[in-house]
């Protein structure tokens, strides 16, 4: 059954045609699957890249990249294996020049989830599909994400096992008025192997070409038949990966030692990429074919990792609520020093100078010791942390998913499909080898201070048929439908040690696990909303070589009211060579429920400096005083134009410029300043932990941009010394402008972070040799010169590194039809990123953190695949 179906929507040759039988992607999904008979998925002939046939983009019949109106990638399982990266970020990089990504090592939040961008902007505006269902969100949301991602909260897709994939459909074009909230810069679908036979098993292990980060990987993937009218895939990857360190000793730290303190580490603290303790991965694709052109599928997943990365050095002498106690009328430094009964009671604690190393001190070592009864009442955090010390963040995310639904035909005439589908992500936030300052002496040093988990439900009713009017040259296809989605966000309070409000707070210590204070029950909480959506799209060919399409949907949120959207596209064939194709389309992002509730306390740098700043929603009273006001939605328009060349010796061409105006952009702002009145209105609302604050940010939308662009692909294959081999370009050049922005809330670095901060130029130029048993890849990877605001400091730490090329390189064995083995390198010549100009004078990054070839030099790894 299933196969005929396919033979009713899709011919073969070239130029394909939605011919029959209308189909929309939601039931062409599921339809394509069950075309697959036992082990046609290694015996089916290997297609050109431009006859890949895709489903996202259109509602219509799915149709080859070239045919489509709008840009497409089509990425096949073999090209996200055959490369050195094992996460699913780094892989869809790798192949998709304008889709970036960077190593987030101390930013928070974003070093569990790593912020992910296409075509330039954030990565909430990238919506992506699995099996042509909505993929849910992630509970982080990136507080700090490198001034573009700063805010967002996208779907985490390195849940995904890569041995579950068939391929990767990237659109990259606006499609809100197609699929809704979040697709302004394009869609990202993943499409599972369906397979009813066979498998295969592989194991991977790497290292950095300085011996650290050894990553060990396995995967499998196996198929069985579902009765004999379906099929069960089953796939499952785990990955354990250690800590990688580019690292300088900071200048504050080498003085500490120059001075005599033996206590400080070298290096104090650590830059690179985080250890992930272990990440494992499952994914389970169903289909069932129920008759009478019927069918039912289901699909699940289950994801859970646990990373641990750095944080800042807490300096012995200087970090504020901890060790810094102010200035004498001696202007000279003091070392904070805790009187444990109190203030005015019993014995009274000396002041302590500082000096050049506060452990040389007199005074300090009378505190010190505890045999004394000054001693045993006078309490510094030097006596547990004679050198100071570096927190380290972590975290354990949990992913889940679940979508099951039916399609066919009513009455051999409308093409139906219905789902239902439920996503759940959680995070649990762990802090290690830091303190709750205010406790004292009696503090614990590791804190688990919060969870946070977002639950979104589904529903999707689809309608499709193609109809035969007079005077269209071919089918009119029509589809439309109705989607509900209810999502919530909630956080979950810390452990009580936290957040506690300890006995030395009066005394001018910190309150709250220091580097991530806890989640406190007045901050936790549940929020939702709930929005309903209809659509309409309609696609057909005026002429043989004229298509056309438009597409318009209205959503309604329970908690911003509705917004309408629409999308016109072309696509003319000039010759038997040559195509043009344009579309235009209006489009929008809602809001988070997370990001207009969420609190939070982040530690970041502003100037020099690193201070705890409080996240409010823009509702409060404090960041209402500051500017804040309810989110709206983003909004965008866009255009799209470009050229199509397939021709007969095998080369296929693309090339398309895009243009995408986004207005009331969201993100968060700039540190803004709070004055004692501010702190004291804080309290006032019951927030005692205000003392520890210095600034306030909140989520707004506060800017209008607009990011223009072209990518550029070719593919070419030919005969070359009695093998195959195929050459594939990919280059983006991307230029996003802020056209207008509140300077109140946005500094001048944030904006040159968003214009610049992604490098304008990106290529790679991939050649694949085979003959006999015997594969070699090489791959060049070109990054422009970008531009990075050090620590989101905002101003006065610039860098402006400059363009790099890498080289990948793979050599693979078939030693068999069933085994396989591969040798090869990532970045095999050890190129790094120019060196950081503040390395020692600051943190001690030795490469700027947001490098867009990473920090960590070349990768080199083994993998053997078994294949049944």
């Amino acid at each position: 059954m299933a196969k005929s179906v396919i033979q009713k929507v899709v011919s073969s040759g070239h130029g394909v045609r939605p011919t029959l039988i209308a189909c929309a992607i939601f039931a062409c999904l599921p339809t394509l699957g069950m075309a697959q008979e036992a082990g046609a998925e290694s015996e089916q002939p290997e297609t050109r890249a431009d006859e890949r046939i895709a489903v996202v983009g259109t509602r219509s019949a799915p149709r080859s990249v070239g045919d489509s109106a709008v840009p497409l990638d089509i990425i096949g399982a073999d090209e996200l294996t055959d490369q050195g990266s094992t996460d699913m970020l780094n892989m869809v990089s790798t192949v998709v020049p304008s889709f970036n990504v960077n190593d987030q090592p101390i930013n928070d939040a974003s070093t569990l989830v790593r912020p992910a961008n296409l075509r330039g902007l954030a990565s909430d505006h990238t919506l992506v599909l699995v099996n042509g269902k909505r993929r849910h969100r992630s509970a982080v949301i990136t507080f700090l994400g490198g001034g573009l991602s700063d805010g967002a909260q996208g779907p985490d897709i390195s849940n995904i096992p890569a041995s579950a994939l068939k391929q990767i459909e990237v659109l990259r074009d606006g499609a809100a008025a197609q699929y809704g909230s979040d697709a302004i810069a394009g869609v990202v679908n993943f499409v599972l192997k369906d397979a009813s036979e066979g498998g295969m098993l592989e194991a991977r292990y790497g290292t950095t070409a300085e011996g650290d980060g050894d990553t060990i990987q396995i995967s499998g993937n196996v198929g069985f038949e579902l009765s004999e009218r379906g099929f069960a895939n089953f796939s499952a990857e785990y990955r354990e990966a250690d800590a990688t360190s580019r690292t300088v000793q900071r200048d504050d730290a080498a003085a500490l030692i120059d001075a005599g303190n033996t206590f400080v580490a070298d290096p104090a603290q650590i830059w690179g990429t985080p250890e992930i303790k272990y990440d494992f991965k499952a994914l389970a694709n169903f289909g069932l074919d129920l008759g009478k052109n019927r069918e039912a599928y289901l699909f699940a997943n289950y994801a859970e990792r646990e990373v641990e990365g750095g944080f800042y050095y807490r300096h012995p002498h200087n970090r504020d609520g901890v060790f810094f106690g102010g200035f004498n009328d001696q202007d000279e430094q003091l070392l904070l020093v805790g009187d444990l009964d109190g203030v005015g009671q019993g014995l009274s604690c000396p002041e302590v100078p500082v000096g050049d190393n506060v452990l040389d001190s007199p005074e300090y070592q009378l505190i010190a010791d505890n045999s004394t009864p000054l001693g045993a009442n006078c309490f510094a955090f030097n006596e547990l942390f004679p050198g100071g010390f570096t927190p380290r963040f972590g975290g354990i995310v949990t992913d889940a998913s679940f979508v099951a639904g039916t399609n066919g035909y009513v009455g051999n005439d409308w093409a139906y499909d219905v789902s239902v589908g439920v996503g759940y992500s959680h995070v649990e936030y762990l802090l290690f080898n830091t303190v709750n300052p205010s406790l004292g002496p009696n503090t614990p040093f590791d804190f688990s201070p919060g969870a946070a988990s977002q639950l979104e439900k589904n529903f999707n009713l689809d309608f499709s048929k193609g109809f035969q009017l007079d005077g269209f040259y071919d089918l009119v296809n029509f589809a439309t439908g109705i989607e509900y989605r209810r999502e919530t966000f909630k956080q979950e309070v810390g452990d009580p040690a936290s957040f506690a409000i300890g006995p030395l707070t009066e005394q001018g210590f910190g309150i709250g696990s220091n580097g991530f204070p806890g989640i406190k029950p007045e901050a936790a909480g549940e929020w939702s909303r709930g929005n309903w959506a209809w659509y309409a799209d309609v696609e057909t060919y005026l002429t043989a070589d004229f298509m056309v399409g438009a597409a318009v949907r209205f959503e309604d949120f329970s908690d911003f009211g509705s917004t309408a959207n629409g999308k016109l596209s072309a696509r003319w064939q000039l010759s038997s060579d040559w195509a043009v194709r344009a579309a235009a389309s209006t489009g929008f992002k809602a809001p988070t429920v997370g990001q207009s509730n969420v609190i939070n306390v982040t530690t970041a740098f502003v100037g020099d400096a690193l201070q705890d700043q409080a996240l409010l929603p823009p509702t409060n009273p404090i960041a209402a005083l500051k500017g804040g006001k309810p989110l709206e939605p983003e909004e965008s328009v866009a255009y799209s134009l470009g050229i199509v060349g397939e021709f007969e010796s095998g080369l296929y061409l693309t090339v398309d410029y895009f243009n995408i105006e986004v207005t009331d952009r969201l993100s968060r702002t700039s540190a803004i300043p709070l004055t004692q009145e501010d702190i004291d209105a804080l309290i006032a609302q019951g927030v005692r932990d205000a003392s520890s604050y210095s600034s306030v940010v909140y989520f707004t939308n506060d800017f209008d941009t607009t990011t223009q662009g072209i990518d550029v692909v070719a593919n070419y294959g030919h005969d070359l010394w009695a093998g195959e081999m195929k050459y594939t370009l990919a280059y983006n050049w991307t230029d996003t402008k802020v056209d207008s922005f509140n300077p109140q809330n946005i500094n001048l670095a944030k904006v040159q972070m968003l214009e610049d901060n992604l490098p304008e130029h990106r290529s790679t130029v991939t050649a694949n040799y085979r003959k006999g048993d015997t594969r070699t890849l090489l791959r060049l990877n070109y990054y422009g010169k970008y531009y990075e605001d050090h620590v989101d400091a905002g101003g006065g730490l610039d860098i402006y590194p400059g363009a790099e090329t890498t080289v990948d390189l793979e050599f693979a064995y078939d030693f068999s039809e069933n085994f396989t083995a591969a040798l090869g390198g990532k970045n095999v010549f050890d190129n790094r990123p120019d060196e950081n100009p503040f390395g020692s004078a600051v943190v001690g990054a030795q490469y700027p953190p947001t490098s867009p070839m990473g920090v960590n030099g070349g990768f080199y790894y083994v993998r053997a695949q078994y294949k049944f």
